[in-house]
């Protein structure tokens, strides 16, 4: 009886080793035990991005923020009368608000950059030269009788997102006097933040302007088309810059050695007037900051502007490659699987367990180097790695010089791979999916001649 217990035990013993269905099961559990710090990985690039992002953060809010620069604008302050329920009259102050015929800027951006540990922030210093001119104020079309305005109590603002980036006085020219600009604004109908000056309307003639602006910013500069014709132009010792917004530059030159851009908006590329009562622009044009981060976003959907962008983003590359790490652990427990079937090597599963958390080890490296040197430099030092690791490894468990060399050259083939991959942004899926249709072809061709019922027998 003993001796049938030991028989029975022996063959099922004897089938779980060989058992390829049990094999792929197996497999299969290892590869969901595998998506635990897979998923840890990912959290790892968010929490060392958040750190990189409140750094850079730190240092904007000590300099200037993101900047977006809007206006000039006249507003008029004019009575409103409104009755309560008691029938008694409510007297108020409302704002009608005129933009200019014509706007021209242009500015040379000037790149800095800081370092806050091992964080590096964009940062730069601008003087914009800005011009134009207001026709005489059009109130026939506004719906308010022109006695109601108080046209002695005008003022002329302009909006500017983060008010620390101001270096130096700001003095506006209009036709031959220049007046000394006041910081904040009476009414946030169009601006959040800025600065104004007073003026008087009651003579209702048009003006021309001119003014500076020297102020700090990082990482983006933008404006706003509030001119009949806005026209804006752009050089720069930044050879990294991303054109944001609803405009695209009508000309651009961009180099190692800096870009220059020029703008031309007109009133009908955008879905406002150019006068109009109280918060008239909304979420259309104006300059309310909502956003925290080191590019803050704008309400402005006609903002427009550039981003000085960093050669390469460490983090974003980084998380773009933890991304085939599933795919990569597939694909090499696919290969010692075949290793197993094809050359009858038994591999336990403690050791595909650990062959993957080598895997993950690689994406760790990666991101930990890459914050020290460069991206591809930081990524060969993690293949050399891993490879030299997994290949030592594979030796004392195959014991076979041929199987070993096999692995790594897979291996080393697939971080190959996965590395164009990240460089071929644009035809990545397209290179991705060839990619994978030749190694499934590979495999296909390699294990045509297996019979797969065969490798259930037990000897």
């Amino acid at each position: 009886m003993e001796k049938q217990t030991q028989s029975i035990f022996d063959k099922i013993n004897n089938w779980a080793r060989s058992s390829v269905t049990l094999k792929l099961i197996s497999i299969g559990i290892l590869i969901l035990i595998l998506l635990i710090p897979s998923s840890m990985l990912s959290s790892l690039i968010y929490e060392r991005q958040s750190v990189r992002d409140s750094a850079i953060d730190e240092v904007s809010s000590k300099w200037g923020n993101s900047q977006v620069v809007g206006g000039p604008v006249i507003s008029v302050p004019y009575q409103t009368v409104t009755t309560d329920v008691n029938g008694k009259s409510i007297y108020g102050i409302s704002y009608a608000h005129f933009l200019p015929d014509l706007i021209d800027i242009s500015g040379t951006v000037k790149p800095e950059k800081r370092y806050r540990g091992i964080y590096v922030v964009v940062l730069y210093n601008t003087v914009l030269k800005v011009s134009g001119k207001f026709s005489a104020p059009d109130f026939d079309n506004l719906g308010i009788a022109k006695s109601s305005f108080m046209l002695d109590d005008a003022v002329l603002s302009i909006g500017l997102s983060d008010m620390k980036g101001i270096r130096d006085e700001i003095n506006i020219r209009m036709n031959d006097t220049t007046y000394s600009c006041n910081p904040g604004i009476v009414t946030s109908d169009i601006f959040s933040s800025g600065i104004s000056i007073p003026i008087d309307l009651t003579s209702q003639k048009g003006f021309d302007f001119a003014f500076d602006m020297n102020i700090n910013g990082s990482t983006h500069l933008g404006f706003l088309p509030f001119g009949k014709e806005t026209n804006v132009s752009l050089t720069s010792s930044w050879g990294y810059p991303s054109f944001e917004g609803s405009f695209l530059p009508d000309e651009r030159s961009v180099t190692d050695s800096g870009f220059t851009a020029t703008w031309k908006v007109l009133q009908l590329n955008r879905n406002y007037p150019q006068s109009g009562l109280g918060a008239f622009i909304g979420n259309e044009g104006g300059l309310e900051q909502i956003s925290n981060n080191n590019l803050p976003e704008y309400s402005a959907a006609s903002e427009f502007g550039v981003k000085l962008l960093l050669p390469i983003d460490e983090y974003q590359k980084t998380m773009r490659s933890a991304k085939y790490n599933l795919m990569f652990i597939f694909l090499t427990f696919l290969a010692f699987f075949f290793v197993e079937v094809i050359n009858k090597k038994r591999i336990h599963p403690i050791q595909y367990l650990l062959v993957g958390f080598a895997i993950c080890l690689f994406y760790v490296l990666l991101l930990s180097l890459s914050e020290h040197i460069n991206f591809d430099k930081a990524y060969l030092a993690g293949c050399v790695a891993v490879l030299t690791l997994i290949t030592f490894y594979c030796k004392s468990v195959f014991k076979n010089n041929l199987l070993t060399a096999l692995i790594t050259g897979i291996l080393a083939v697939l971080y190959g791979f996965f590395y164009s991959l990240l460089q071929l942004e644009d035809y990545a899926l397209l290179m991705g999916s060839v990619g994978l249709l030749l190694i499934l072809a590979v495999i296909m061709y390699l294990t045509r001649n297996i019979d797969w019922y065969n490798t259930e027998k037990t000897e």
